[in-house]
């Protein structure tokens, strides 16, 4: 014999269906525990909103806050290991745009973790949009607000103190191994920075990072040499730039002036960009005598 529902015994299996479909909500926007970042700019947000008790490892490039250096190093941004991403087990990936190799990043979507993609760009409204993107991914936009005005009003102060100079030119060399002068062209960090430095990117007519000839170089004369302070193999000496022709014969080779600051600093508009975009004009300004 079939018991008889009474109205109190449909009421309380409603109340209990609602319960659950609560308790099964509550739980898909559990704000992921277990992270993974990849690229120096993300892992800098993560750490400015003071979300860094989620992290459980990050890639080469992020390497500030010094104590980022102390996650587990799962591979360089652009070649990556899914088999090294997955080792630590987590919950959520949080990169930067063009991490890869595409096969790499293509099993780590297969593998049923949620892959968040924060979009790059190189001038100040990036930097505020990929505050405000890694904070909603996160579940704090409340800090993201914060931490995107305090950096936009930063950024703004920075700027209004670049005095009335004429820009500098500026020629980024990213490497030189091998003799061959690796530099920026155009739509790069580099040419960014050097846009919000008040500076003007000595060669233009090329997007990208692209080796230059000899004569590229003497045509674009320019005032400064700025690269990346590096040690070891990838190091670029004042010696080795006195060492090219090229180089040497242009102002910024007869003058001495090389500059050089932290390469996550000066390329991954991050949170640290106004402080960046101050020290990068007073660099340059120290230049011009």
């Amino acid at each position: 014999m079939i018991p008889r529902v009474t109205p109190l015994m449909w009421l309380q299996m409603l109340l209990c269906g609602a319960l659950l479909g609560l308790f099964a909500a509550a739980l898909r926007a559990e704000p992921a525990e277990r992270i993974v970042s990849l690229g120096g700019s993300v892992t800098e947000i993560v750490y400015a909103l003071g979300e860094e008790s989620r992290l459980i490892a990050r890639d080469t490039t992020s390497t500030y806050p010094e104590a980022a250096r102390a996650l587990p190093d799962v591979g360089y941004l652009r070649a990556l290991s899914p088999e090294g991403v997955l080792s630590v087990n987590p919950s959520l990936i949080l990169t930067e745009e063009g991490a890869g190799p595409p096969e790499a990043m293509a099993l780590l979507r297969e593998a049923a973790i949620p892959v968040i993609e924060v979009p790059d760009g190189f001038d100040g409204a990036a930097v505020l949009a990929k505050i405000r993107a890694v904070a909603d991914t996160l579940g704090v936009p409340e800090k993201g607000a914060a931490l995107a005005a305090d950096v936009s009003a930063q950024l703004a102060e920075a700027q209004a103190g670049l005095g009335k100079a004429p820009p500098r030119r500026v020629l980024f060399i990213l490497s030189m191994q091998g003799g061959r002068i690796m530099a920026a062209g155009q739509d790069t960090a580099a040419e960014g920075i050097l846009h919000l430095a008040g500076a003007q990117n000595a060669l233009t007519g090329f997007s990208g990072y692209k080796p230059v000839t000899d004569e590229a170089i003497l045509a674009a004369d320019p005032q400064v040499i700025l690269m990346m302070d590096r040690s070891g193999d990838l190091a670029i000496t004042d010696a080795m730039l006195r060492a090219s022709p090229a180089l040497s014969s242009t102002t910024a080779g007869q003058t001495g002036a090389f500059v050089r600051m932290e390469g996550m600093a000066l390329l991954g508009f991050g949170p640290r960009l106004p402080q960046t975009v101050r020290a990068l004009a007073a660099a340059l300004a120290r230049t011009a005598g």
